[in-house]
């Protein structure tokens, strides 16, 4: 499932395309992803002009001059093609190709968005695991997917007394609360185990140690540090090419060549020669080092 730095990157290869056109026509090929699509789905986005796109955990936020919002969610395999009738397009730091045929019409293209300059912008998710809804914008704060989601990990509101005082008293491994996205948003299983590795700390480790009864364990701000490292690396990096994720032009992204522990079992640690190991924790692969990790 695409984490924060994909969904950033997809983000962002969308602005350009889509800030400030309109969408001259929205083509649904089946009533639903994981939901149905809301009632008058399509009616309501067509002649809507697009204001900014936003990022929220893993939800692509769209503003709308109707003052309704549309939220994305990619899902495990849903991604954007962006096909532009005007041929090979530099977009800042994004290139866009125009492929064979307009686009939208393969067996898993859902979804087609087509907007006033000819760019079409096809939605397409084999597995149907994405979500698309349309809401007023004043509902987002109560949404039900948005209402309950923890602090951004890029943002200022995530800092050594804010996570102390959210693990204090707690028995669940360190992995797992880094995982509540009640406390961090967007954080997922891949960048979780990377920055534990960076900071030292094993994943077992119950996340209550690091909060003290006054304050917070200095580790919890080295934690933090290389969370935000390695989130920006990845998202400069384009994210991780894992099953199907890929850019809007198609392009793959390339963190996973970085990886340090993350599906590496069995391989060298980079910092002390150990195996690194694999141990299942809450239904899900962890990835660390014993020997470097405590």
């Amino acid at each position: 499932m695409p984490e924060l730095p994909e969904v950033e990157t997809v983000m962002r290869g969308l602005k350009p395309v889509l800030e400030g056109r309109r969408i001259e026509e929205v083509s649904l090929r089946r009533s639903g992803l994981r939901f149905p699509f809301p009632d008058g789905f399509a009616e309501r986005l067509t002649g809507r002009r697009i204001g900014n796109l936003n990022r929220r955990a893993k939800y692509i936020l769209v503003s709308l001059d109707s003052d309704d919002v549309l939220l994305v969610h990619l899902g495990m395999t849903g991604r954007f093609t962006v096909f532009s009738p005007a041929g090979r397009q530099n977009l800042g730091e994004f290139y866009f190709e125009t492929a064979a045929g307009e686009g939208g019409d393969g067996t898993h293209d859902h979804v087609v968005f087509t907007l006033d300059d000819g760019t079409r912008v096809v939605y397409t998710d084999p597995r149907r695991f994405g979500i698309m809804d349309l809401f007023p914008e004043a509902e987002a704060p109560a949404h039900k997917l948005l209402h309950a989601i923890g602090v951004e990990p890029l943002g200022n509101e995530l800092h050594g007394d804010y996570l102390a005082e959210r693990f204090r008293g707690k028995a669940a491994p360190l992995k797992a609360a880094l995982l509540d996205q009640q406390i961090i948003a967007g954080l997922g299983n891949i960048y979780v185990c990377e920055a534990l590795h960076r900071a030292g700390l094993s994943p077992k480790r119950k996340s209550g140690t690091l909060a003290r009864r006054k304050g917070h364990d200095p580790r919890l701000d080295a934690l933090i540090r290389h969370i935000r490292e390695i989130l920006s690396e990845a998202i400069l990096a384009g994210g991780s090419t894992l099953q199907d994720f890929a850019h809007t032009d198609g392009a793959s992204g390339a963190f996973q060549q970085r990886f340090l522990v993350y599906d590496r079992e069995g391989e060298p640690c980079t910092t002390c020669g150990a195996p690194i190991e694999r141990l299942v924790q809450s239904g899900r692969s962890t990835f660390y080092c014993r020997h470097c990790q405590k």
